[in-house]
């Protein structure tokens, strides 16, 4: 009686180890049932019918990469390149990947390779290493179509390595080597040519700067010398005014006259002081005249 409980009891454990099946998140389980497709099961506790139905496929539903080999790639302008990859993609129907191809991950990596062969053969050297969205962005796009059957989804594509021979290498570091000169003399080129210019400029305003303090002073001095003209001129004007006015008043005819004897008087007495040599007008009943007028006009004006 112990055996047979033994064995009812191992065949209760085997029946609830074979129904009972518990599938972790993000995991999607695939299950047959005499062979055939039945369903899947999602991530918690499941049920299934001992010795009829049988887990047939397991798979996750994360987001995975993929390494993808390195090869050989030849270009456009006949340049083998050596392109090293990565490939991320995700499970998106469990019953495709289970059924569609027999190694799907396989089958991604065979024609990832494929296309980026493809894509690379339609470019140049230098555009292989400026497009480097643009290649992985053709090859996810051909990718995604494709494995759409195999119940993937191709996410993204990048490019981890281009290394072109080492000929190439060297021609390629030999050339930006000569563009960077290139630059550096363009650049000095222009600080030069900037540099000219801007002496130039600095002559060309310090001349116009001096040229207009010179017109200016000049104006200035103009203007001075006008203005102190004009001064003396209205002083003269004032004085003759003011003489033509003494000599209309009373006594002014007879103020001329003496002055103008006096000064008569003066200049042949200064003529007597400084030189031996005396100069007689012609004419001394002339002068005589004026000192008798001089004087009669001194007397007058005493006894007045």
């Amino acid at each position: 009686m112990d055996y047979i409980a033994l064995v009812l009891l191992l065949i209760a454990v085997v029946f609830i180890i074979q129904s009972v099946k518990v599938v972790p998140q993000q995991n999607a389980w695939v299950v047959e049932r005499l062979g055939r497709y039945h369903g899947t099961l999602v991530p918690g506790l499941n049920f299934l019918v001992p010795f009829i139905d049988r887990l047939a496929y397991k798979h996750s539903l994360k987001e995975i990469p993929l390494d993808v080999p390195s090869q050989v790639c030849i270009t456009k302008d006949n340049t083998q390149l050596q392109v090293d990859g990565i490939l991320y993609f995700q499970v998106t129907d469990p019953m495709r990947a289970s059924y569609g191809s027999s190694n799907y991950v396989m089958a991604i990596t065979q024609l990832a390779q494929t296309t980026l062969r493809s894509v690379i053969g339609k470019m140049e050297l230098d555009r292989t290493f400026e497009e480097r969205e643009t290649i992985n962005a053709q090859v996810v796009n051909a990718l995604d179509e494709a494995a759409a059957s195999w119940g993937v989804k191709v996410l993204r594509y990048e490019i981890k390595d281009l290394t072109p021979p080492a000929e190439i290498l060297r021609s390629m570091q030999q050339q930006i080597t000569a563009e960077r000169e290139k630059r550096a003399l363009i650049a000095a080129s222009e600080g030069r040519k900037q540099e000219q210019i801007n002496i130039a400029t600095g002559e060309r305003e310090s001349f116009i700067a001096r040229s207009e303090g010179e017109k200016q002073a000049e104006i200035n001095k103009a203007q001075g010398e006008a203005a102190a003209i004009t001064a003396v001129a209205e002083a003269t004007a004032t004085a003759i005014r003011q003489i033509a006015a003494a000599i209309q008043a009373p006594g002014g005819h007879d103020a001329v006259q003496l002055k103008v004897a006096e000064k008569a008087v003066d200049a042949y007495a200064q003529l007597a002081q400084k030189s031996n040599t005396m100069i007689v007008p012609g004419n001394m009943t002339e002068v005589g005249g004026l000192i008798g007028t001089a004087m009669a006009l001194m007397k007058a004006n005493k006894s007045s």
